[in-house]
């Protein structure tokens, strides 16, 4: 089965990006933060380029004549629009910013992906429409039919099909699992067999927390079939989430440094 699609950063992100320009005055743009609920910082440009980003805190201690380019930070993380969401999050988390730049492959300002973003890719993520798809997905393949269900699934019974999850994404989950807010997880049944197909980070982060069953939705083929996911699986030697690889941070190819776009030039 062909996997889905993820949400992309130039899905989300916000197109109508405030900036302020290299010469502009700490005063000018420490105003504009002062009588503004919604900004905390500014990316810096020259013309359509990004040349830095400059924040609240860089503009504690500097002069109130001092011009942007003087004072803004330089090496800055942006993103690329085809990355994929998660991992735009996962860079913003782990590097404890709110808000990354998006640049296309010129280096040009596109728009700007947050915090709040971000949340609203995940909370949108799984919804019945999309665990439908999914169901009508393994009809047309495989020639069968299928029902769903939802309900509580026992965390032992179920055989996961990712053999890796991102340790701090891993972190995110354990918070919405202690607060209530972590989503169903999608799971095919296979003539009793329980394939997980999506929640890996949750399932693990419910077993650091004992936790035993978790909400799903249940996609049940009427009659079994050989699933190119359960084969994955086995040839992953992966029977039970325990099974599941946690790993650090890696840097995502389409997260870029202002300072590498330019030496390209």
């Amino acid at each position: 089965m062909e996997e889905p699609s993820r949400p992309t950063v130039g899905e989300y992100m916000t197109r109508d990006v405030a900036t302020v320009e290299l010469d502009d005055t700490v005063a000018e743009v420490a105003k504009r933060i002062a009588e503004s609920d919604d900004f905390s910082g500014f990316p810096v440009t020259d013309g359509r380029r990004v040349e830095g980003f400059v924040s609240a805190r860089d503009l504690l201690l500097a002069a109130d004549h001092e011009p942007m380019f003087r004072v803004m930070s330089e090496n800055i993380l942006v993103a690329h629009p085809d990355m994929a969401v998660q991992d735009a999050a996962r860079v913003i988390l782990r590097s404890g910013i709110q808000k990354l730049p998006v640049v296309d492959d010129a280096g040009h300002l596109v728009g700007i992906i947050s915090n709040a973003d971000v949340i609203r890719s995940h909370i949108e993520r799984a919804t019945p429409d999309k665990v439908d798809k999914l169901g009508r997905t393994l009809e047309n393949i495989h020639d069968i039919t299928s029902h769903e269900d939802h309900r509580q699934v026992t965390l032992s019974d179920l055989t996961p099909t990712q053999t890796t999850v991102y340790a701090d994404e891993l972190e995110g989950r354990v918070y919405e699992l202690e607060r209530g807010l972590a989503e169903p997880l999608v799971v095919i049944d296979n003539d009793g067999d329980l394939l997980l197909a999506d929640g890996h980070h949750r399932v693990k982060a419910a077993a650091r927390l004992d936790i035993d069953e978790m909400d799903a939705y249940v996609i049940v083929l009427d009659e079994p079939v050989e699933l190119g996911m359960a084969e994955t699986a086995a040839d992953s030697d992966l029977e039970r989430i325990d099974d599941i690889e946690v790993v650090d941070y890696g840097r995502h190819p389409l997260v870029e440094t202002t300072q590498r776009l330019q030496d390209e030039e």
